[in-house]
């Protein structure tokens, strides 16, 4: 039985509460029509990665749910509570069907072992599972010209490079080696170890996310002026990361680096009262 469209927007807020981490806190510096619909499409993108890491995951799995999207987008719903919110938000926002054809593709390149081998290929890893969700979201926040889009996707570029930084030791140990072999060859990687060799890795990698940090920043100032505090904070939030990444001295082997519930809390206050 389909849920209400109350109900499923009641759902996707409180996946994305539990689960969203550094996207909730930007959130919660929208206004309520566009924090609801950051949430629908967030547990839509929730439920995309959970069917690609959960054990037992299969192919078959993430071809339903691909099914179930198409039949969604064109107001068909099966059981899952988060399709009316999902159909709902998507057509209130214009944003196009193939942003979540384009993740799902992505997240079902993980069921299986793999190693990136050139940073094109990392690329359009990256734009498949980020840059697409900052494509979504500009939509959502607002914006009038298309270089808004461009830079979205280099801005969903960045936050996945930083977290590839971040998973290196997690990812690696589930199969997935996302720095590319050509870096690795370069640096002298042959292992993933802590060792010079691999922090210098670990430092070029860092800059290249830097960098698309840097061009994507522009961006601040092109989406609808409400919504530009939100962005800012999630901006500030994935920046803050990388560096501690960088501070810890890329031991990310060992453990994953995060930025702690506070320190988001005080971006977002600075984020308020920037605003005021």
């Amino acid at each position: 039985m389909t849920v209400s469209l109350a109900d499923s927007y009641a759902y996707c807020r409180k996946v994305a509460r539990s689960r969203a981490r550094n996207f909730y806190y930007s959130f919660l510096l929208l206004d309520a029509e566009r924090r609801a619909a950051m949430c629908a499409v967030y547990a839509f993108m929730r439920y995309c990665d959970d069917l690609s890491d959960e054990p037992g995951a299969t192919a078959a799995a993430m071809d339903k749910w691909r099914q179930q999207l198409a039949e969604a987008l064109e107001g068909r719903f099966s059981d899952h509570p988060v399709w009316p919110a999902f159909y709902d938000t998507v057509r209130r926002y214009g944003i196009p069907a193939r942003y979540f054809f384009d993740m799902i593709e992505g997240v079902r390149s993980d069921l299986e072992p793999r190693r990136i081998r050139t940073f094109d290929e990392l690329y359009e890893y990256c734009y498949r599972v980020a840059s697409v969700v900052g494509m979504t979201t500009v939509h959502i926040f607002g914006f009038e010209t298309d270089e808004a889009l461009r830079l979205a996707e280099r801005c969903g570029i960045a936050f996945q490079l930083t977290n590839i930084l971040r998973d290196v030791g997690e990812d690696a140990a589930n199969g997935r080696v996302y720095l590319p072999e050509e870096d690795r060859l370069r640096f002298g990687v042959e292992r993933l170890e802590d060792s010079a060799n691999f922090r210098e890795l670990m430092r070029f990698e860092r800059e290249r996310a830097r960098r698309y940090y840097e061009e994507s920043r522009p961006l601040l100032e092109m989406v609808n002026r409400r919504s530009r505090r939100a962005l800012w904070a999630l901006m500030e939030i994935y920046r803050r990361l990388l560096d501690r990444i960088e501070a810890s001295d890329y031991r990310v082997l060992e453990r994953r680096v995060s930025l702690p519930g506070w320190e988001k809390a005080l971006i977002v206050a600075r984020a308020l009262v920037a605003a005021g």
